[in-house]
């Protein structure tokens, strides 16, 4: 038992001043130890505010008394009524308080019984402890941005929610510059300065800050010189008065909003920039029936084409059915109800290098376009789990025939992607009766072949291999699956697996011509190769032996050239050496 006690004590092992996260609350006037191994112990007298509570590095404002057991006061923030503001973990007040200070939250009382620390005059003995009651009053939170000291966050005000601009977003902030005089070397306008946090702005590490920001959100940040001006400082210019070298720079802040800014192509070409947040979490996927107003303008500011303004109706239209240029269908099945936007499209995403003749004017080839677009409203495809057996067979069957048209018009990558989700509508789960499961079985196995031929067109060998073994793990003897792999197969060299697939197609249809064709193909490729392969073997050999012959007679050469050098050193006939 004594062995099993000190396993459960080692697992138990925290940190000083990690709270027990499967403790219950405390009550009050409970007490009990910080953490297992804690020698402190809390009773809390009065609970606090909300759930946070502060880190080791903020600087908390706090009242306190401390006493000994016997009643002697070791100092008291009570008699003059003046907390007092320290950084956690410094033992400034005493020795492990600050363990039991990081446990509080705003407003929250609490008596803390802990281990006479051996300063002040205090004797140390077996049974001394000191016990303080704290009433936290306040905290700033305080970041190190870099890790490093190097640029110190000081959280005067805290904003609202936890979304925090990213490096893509447009940024609203108010700032002032200040050396440590107090002398202001660069400030905002009274409404503050829009840019782009990628950008950058006054100072190069800025960036970094404001992506730690909330909306709202105040601060007191100090730059050290490594990231300011470093040691050459910086001339008076550009809304700068000038700053000496080596400064430690003081900037108070805050980001007053910011506009997210989303790259809906993951290329850079197709940018939304949200002026208003939508409702809900949903957006408008690919399939969805979406109602959008717009003013559609050139780069330049010419407007080509209203919807939704005024008198004009607005635009109705199903996503990503090319109804509407790539771009702009891209950028709206992100977009959520409500949700306001402004978003660039390159001319690869819009009208390409054509000239193309809209309602108000024409827009030259090589167009960048902007929309700024408001989601109306959308409607969702309904998916697979919201419909009847019967309503899953109709849509999958719908797609199906859709994707044929696409497939016959060329548009290989938009049929491939219509027949993946009518595959879906009809996937094995169990749902479908006997007759249903065959029409089922029937509309996902042909999905998956005219799958793989959009991979074959596409030279997605890969993926036209998956599609048609898929079909051949359930029927084996499907002759197109058989033939289509065999054609990946050859494209990526593989003869010999394409061999084994067109004997097995052509046991099961002995007359296919397609099947005949294809074998005579990789017989005539698998003897190009073996003739390829024979010549550079012959190449080889040729090669080495070439090499031997060389290498022979340079051996031959060096045997000559020592037998002459032991001639030339044997004695002459009067026995002196030459």
């Amino acid at each position: 038992m004594a062995v099993l006690t000190e396993i459960e004590e080692d697992e138990l092992d925290e940190e000083p001043g990690e709270v027990i996260e499967s403790a219950p609350p405390q009550k009050i006037g409970e007490e009990r130890k910080l953490t297992t191994n804690s020698p402190i112990k809390k009773k809390l007298l009065k609970r606090g505010l909300g759930w946070e509570t502060p880190n080791f590095n903020d600087h908390v404002t706090v009242h306190y008394a401390g006493t000994l057991l016997d009643g002697r006061k070791l100092g008291s923030t009570r008699v003059s009524d003046s907390p007092v503001t320290f950084t956690l973990g410094q033992s400034e007040v005493y020795a492990g308080l600050d363990d039991g200070i990081v446990t509080m939250k705003k407003g929250e009382v609490a008596l803390f019984t802990l281990p006479a620390a051996e300063s002040g005059g205090i004797p140390r003995g077996t049974n001394s402890v000191v016990q303080f009651e704290v009433e936290l009053v306040s905290w700033i939170t305080v970041v190190d941005v870099c890790k490093d000291g190097g640029i110190i966050k000081k959280i005067m005000e805290k904003g609202k929610g936890n979304d925090r601009p990213g490096d893509l977003d447009e940024v609203l902030v108010k700032y002032q510059v200040a050396l440590v005089d107090g002398t202001v070397v660069a400030e905002t306008p009274e409404g503050g300065v829009e840019f782009y946090v990628k950008d950058g702005h006054v100072l190069s590490r800025l960036p970094k800050v404001i992506m730690t920001m909330t909306r709202g959100e105040k601060a007191e940040l100090t730059f050290q010189p490594q990231y300011a001006f470093g040691d050459t400082g910086r001339e008076a210019g550009s809304g700068f008065h000038s700053i000496p070298p080596d400064s430690v720079l003081h900037v108070n802040i805050e980001l007053v909003s910011f506009k997210p800014v989303i790259n809906v192509t993951g290329d850079s070409m197709v940018i939304k920039k949200i002026l208003k947040e939508g409702e809900g979490a949903f957006t408008a996927n690919e399939g969805a029936n979406v109602t959008v107003s717009y003013t559609a303008m050139l780069e330049d500011g010419t407007v080509f084409e209203k919807r939704g303004i005024g008198e004009i109706q607005p635009l109705k239209f199903v996503t990503d059915e090319e109804q509407v240029i790539t771009g702009l269908d891209r950028a709206v099945a992100t977009m959520k109800k409500g949700e306001k936007a402004i978003v660039s499209i390159h001319p690869d995403y819009a009208f390409g290098n054509v000239e193309v003749r809209q309602n108000l004017v024409i827009v030259p080839p090589g167009s960048k376009v902007v929309y700024d677009i408001e989601m109306i409203d959308f409607i969702k495809e309904k998916a697979p789990w919201e419909l009847t057996n019967a309503e899953k067979i109709e849509v999958a069957g719908r797609k199906k025939e859709e994707g044929n048209l696409l497939f016959k018009s060329g548009k290989y990558q938009r049929a491939a992607k219509k027949y993946d989700k009518a595959a879906d509508f009809v996937s094995e789960d169990g749902s479908f009766g006997d007759d249903e499961q065959k029409l089922a079985k029937s509309l996902r196995l042909s999905c998956w072949l005219n799958g793989a031929a959009c991979c074959l067109k596409l030279n997605d060998l890969t993926g036209a291999i998956k599609f048609c073994t898929q079909v051949l793990d359930v029927e084996f003897h499907n002759v197109k699956a058989l033939y289509r792999r065999a054609q990946a197969y050859i494209e990526t060299g593989d003869f010999l697996l394409a061999d084994v697939d067109i004997k097995k197609a052509l046991e099961v249809d002995p007359q296919n011509r397609e099947v005949k064709v294809l074998k005579m193909k990789v017989k005539q490729l698998q003897a190009d190769s073996d003739k390829k392969d024979a010549k550079l073997y012959e190449n080889m050999f040729a090669h080495k032996t070439k090499r031997l012959k060389v290498e022979k007679e340079e051996d031959e050469v060096v045997k000559t050239e020592m037998d002459n050098v032991g001639d030339s050193a044997a004695p002459s006939n009067d026995g002196s050496c030459i």
